[in-house]
C-alpha cells in the first residue's frame, strides 16, 4: 500500500472527486479525514471508510477547529492535504454580481489559502518521516478559458500561482506542493454545467450531450473522478518525492489541440 501509516485530509471530501480521492487513500492504507460542509456532500451516498469533519473553507474559525480535531486524533501530524473544495459560476463578468465574484473567490482561492495556512504546523511534523504533500485543485480553465466561466477561470489561475508560491516557500520545510488541473470530469459540478443556461449546452443534459463532450477530446472521452484520484494518490506518495511546484494537467488531451481545427 502506497500510503500506509500516513494521515490525509481532503476538503470537498464528500463531493464527486473528493470521495474518489478519499476512497483511494483509504485503500492505500492512509487514515483519511473527509472535510466538507455536510456529510452527504454533493452525492447522496454513504462513504463509510473515512472520518468526517464538518468544514467551511471560507471560515477561519471552522478551519482552525478542523485542524485542532486532526491534531487531537491523529498524533498531531498530517502527511497529506488535498484542497479539492470548489464551486463554479457560469456567467460572463457582465452577468456576475460582486457577491457572486466574492463568493467564488472565497471558496476556491481563500479556502485553499486558509486550509493550507492552518495545516502547515501539522504538515511540518512529517519532515522527519519523508515530508508532506499538498495537492491543490486548479483547472485547465486556469490556462485557457471556456466561455461563460469568467470568475471560475480567474480563481483557477489564482490557485495555479498560489501553488507555485507555496512550493517555493515550503519546499525547504519538506512540504511538496502541486496542483491537479482537470478538464471535463463526470461529477455533480459537470451535471450542473450541462443543465445550466450558460455555456453548458443550452440546458441540455449529460445524457444528451455526452457524445458531444467526448468528441471534443482527442481521446473521445471525458474523465472520471477515479482518474483524478489516481494522480492525486501518486503525488501524495513517496514515489513523487521529487515532484513539486507543478501544474499537472489531466484533461484527456483537450488543451493540447487547436480547437478551430477540430473536424
Amino acid at each position: 500500500m502506497m500510503l500506509a501509516g500516513k494521515t490525509a485530509l481532503v476538503t470537498g471530501g464528500r463531493g464527486g472527486i473528493g470521495r474518489a480521492i478519499c476512497a483511494r487513500f483509504a485503500r492505500e492504507g492512509a487514515r483519511v479525514f473527509a472535510a466538507d460542509l455536510t456529510a452527504a456532500g454533493s452525492l447522496a451516498e454513504d462513504q463509510p471508510t473515512d472520518d468526517f469533519i464538518q468544514l467551511d473553507v471560507t471560515s477561519e474559525d471552522s478551519v482552525r477547529a478542523a485542524f485542532d480535531h486532526v491534531a487531537a486524533t491523529a498524533d498531531g501530524r498530517l502527511d497529506i492535504l488535498v484542497n479539492a473544495a470548489g464551486i463554479e459560476i457560469e456567467k460572463t463578468i457582465e452577468e456576475t454580481s460582486l457577491e457572486e465574484w466574492n463568493r467564488i473567490f472565497a471558496v476556491n482561492v481563500t479556502g485553499t489559502f486558509l486550509v493550507s495556512k492552518h495545516a502547515l504546523p501539522l504538515l511540518r511534523r512529517s519532515q522527519a518521516s519523508g515530508g508532506a504533500s499538498v495537492i491543490n485543485f486548479g483547472s485547465y480553465d486556469g490556462f485557457i478559458a471556456d466561455p461563460g466561466l469568467a470568475a471560475y477561470c480567474a480563481t483557477k489561475g489564482a490557485v495555479h500561482a498560489l501553488t507555485r508560491a507555496m512550493a517555493c516557500d515550503h519546499g525547504p520545510e519538506g512540504i511538496r506542493v502541486n496542483a491537479i488541473c482537470p478538464g471535463y470530469v463526470d461529477t455533480p459540478m459537470l451535471q450542473s454545467f450541462f443543465e445550466g443556461d450558460g455555456s453548458g449546452g443550452d440546458g441540455g443534459t449529460i445524457d444528451s450531450l455526452q457524445q458531444a463532450v467526448r468528441d471534443v477530446h482527442p481521446m473521445r472521452t471525458f474523465g472520471k473522478p477515479e482518474d483524478m484520484a489516481n494522480l492525486v494518490n501518486w503525488l501524495a506518495s513517496d514515489e513523487a518525492r521529487y515532484a513539486a511546484g507543478q501544474l499537472w494537467v489531466l484533461d484527456g488531451g483537450l488543451s493540447a489541440q487547436v480547437q478551430q481545427m477540430k473536424l
